[in-house]
């Protein structure tokens, strides 16, 4: 089974399923709360990145996993970090305008990015980046399921709704069907380079959460939104990064994606453990109070 049969028909019904639950009101909320919403997106598109960059050249990774590391650290954010944000006591409507706000912005961002990182390394493992093809690919794949799901809702709020719980009970599985294709077809590879490539992930989360902790109180978020831009920032959309790795029309390169698969993996282990300190330290402070 060819892994882009999946990604691609996945990350359509994820932004459509992201748009079912925006309105245009949503992304005027990072007007009324800006230093919240400029703290998250510089934490994701600039932090993150620089990290990944710094963490994967300083691991020696071969070209193909650098690019991996850096193109999914320049995705957006997922769209469970909703979840997580009310699992944690978060912000949830911050979470949904951050997460909307950064899949229109990185569809500028990725590339630029991503051009840079493939001239810096690509040549040496014979990788190029058609940046036409990925923006052409990223509006088809991207905004216009947004665009679409944001419509629906507009004119048919209750199916919207019901859409949306029908969805997300289904995209889970079909993400699992995803990372099992591709580790059964890429096996040897991941497990050749296991070790160096998970923990380098595995930091790249831990630091990208950990700065935008000390950002968010640097700026003097409240407790919510910094628990909110915490996830926002750790929690990113690999089925974008699997999607353009894997792509004929982009990289055409499943080990550009491997990179992306564990980072899905560990980025819920990791969110999740947060979640579950912060719940305990919540649950703590009543207990005194």
């Amino acid at each position: 089974m060819n892994p882009i049969l999946i990604v691609l028909p996945i990350l359509a019904v994820l932004m459509f399923d992201l748009g079912l639950t925006l309105r245009v009101a949503d992304f005027a909320l990072a007007l009324k709360r800006p230093k919240a919403a400029l703290v998250a997106l510089f934490g994701q598109i600039v932090l993150l990145p620089a990290l990944a960059w710094a963490l994967a050249a300083g691991f020696g990774l071969p070209p193909l996993f650098v690019i991996g590391v850096v193109l999914i650290a320049c995705c957006p954010g997922g769209s469970s970090s909703n979840v997580f944000s009310r699992l944690a006591g978060g912000d949830v409507a911050l979470s949904v305008m951050l997460t909307a706000v950064s899949s229109v912005v990185t569809l500028f961002t990725l590339p630029l990015v991503m051009g840079w990182v493939t001239a810096a390394v690509g040549a040496s493992a014979g990788i190029s980046l058609p940046v036409g093809n990925l923006i052409k690919q990223n509006l088809v794949l991207m905004l216009l399921p947004v665009l679409i799901g944001m419509a629906v809702n507009y004119f048919f709020p209750n199916f919207a709704r019901r859409a949306d719980k029908a969805l997300a009970k289904t995209v889970f599985p079909a993400l699992l069907v995803l990372v099992s294709v591709f580790y059964i077809q890429h096996r040897a590879t991941i497990r050749d380079n296991l070790g160096a490539v998970a923990v380098c992930v595995t930091l790249l989360i831990i630091l990208a959460a950990c700065s935008a902790g000390l950002l968010s109180r640097l700026f003097r978020l409240a407790g919510s939104a910094r628990r909110t831009v915490v996830i926002e920032v750790g929690m990113q959309n690999a089925a974008q990064a699997i999607a353009v790795a894997s792509s004929p029309f982009i990289f055409n390169n499943d080990t550009i994606a491997i990179p992306a698969i564990l980072y899905s993996m560990m980025m819920n282990v990791v969110l999740l453990l947060y979640v579950v300190m912060v719940r305990r330290g919540n649950r703590a402070v009543c207990a005194a109070a």
